[in-house]
C-alpha cells in the first residue's frame, strides 16, 4: 500500500534567498472564506472582534496580526487566516473551507517593493499601499492577493495550482532587482 503524506503548496522550494530579498512558505492552520449574509456585516465584524480580535476588514483592507489576520477578498468577502472560525459565525454568513485551496508565501526584504512592482500593476508605493492595505490583482499572469504586512513584508495568496508559476514569477523578478542592487 502507498503512503501518501500531504505536501504544502510550495514544499521543497522554498524558503529562497535573493539578494535581500526572502520568499518563504507561510504555514496556515486554516484559510476560510467569509460571505456576510445580507445586512449581516456588522454583525459578523462584531462576532469576528469578540472571538479572534479583529473585524471584519473594509474594502482593500486587513486586520488582525500573524497568526490571525481577515483579508478583505471582494466585495462583502474576506479570508479569514490562521484560526479555525467560531462557531457562532455560520449563522451570519457563509464560512467556506479553502485551507487546500490557497499558496501562501511571503516576500520580505528592503527590495520586496521593487519585485512586486515589477510583477503587478498595483501602485507599491508606500504612500499608496501601506501596512493593512491589500489588493485582488495580477501577478504576472496569475490571479491573486497581495497584502502589506510589514515595512518590507508582504503576503501573498494564489490558487494552490498556480503555485509555481508564482515562484518562477517571483524568483525571476527577486533575481532582476538583486542584479540591479
Amino acid at each position: 500500500m502507498v503512503d501518501l503524506k500531504p505536501k504544502t503548496p510550495m514544499d521543497g522550494v522554498v524558503p529562497i534567498t535573493i539578494g535581500a530579498m526572502t520568499l518563504r512558505e507561510v504555514s496556515v492552520e486554516c484559510l476560510t472564506s467569509l460571505a456576510p449574509y445580507k445586512g449581516q456585516t456588522k454583525a459578523v465584524s462584531d462576532a469576528l472582534k469578540v472571538a479572534h480580535g479583529m473585524a471584519f476588514p473594509a474594502p482593500n483592507r486587513a486586520t488582525g496580526k500573524d497568526g490571525a489576520r481577515a483579508i478583505w477578498f471582494g466585495r462583502e468577502q474576506a479570508v479569514l487566516l490562521g484560526p479555525e472560525p467560531d462557531a457562532g459565525l455560520a449563522r451570519l454568513c457563509a464560512v467556506t473551507d479553502q485551507s487546500d485551496a490557497w499558496a501562501v508565501v511571503e516576500l520580505s526584504g528592503a527590495a520586496a517593493r521593487d519585485v512586486l512592482a515589477r510583477l503587478t500593476p498595483i501602485d507599491m508605493r508606500d504612500s499608496q499601499f501601506k501596512r493593512g492595505h491589500t489588493a485582488r490583482t495580477d501577478i504576472m499572469h496569475v490571479a491573486g492577493s497581495i497584502t502589506r504586512i510589514g515595512v518590507d513584508s508582504f503576503l501573498i495568496l494564489v490558487f494552490r495550482s498556480m503555485a509555481q508559476t508564482l515562484l518562477h514569477d517571483l524568483e525571476k523578478a527577486m533575481a532582476g532587482v538583486a542584479s540591479r542592487g
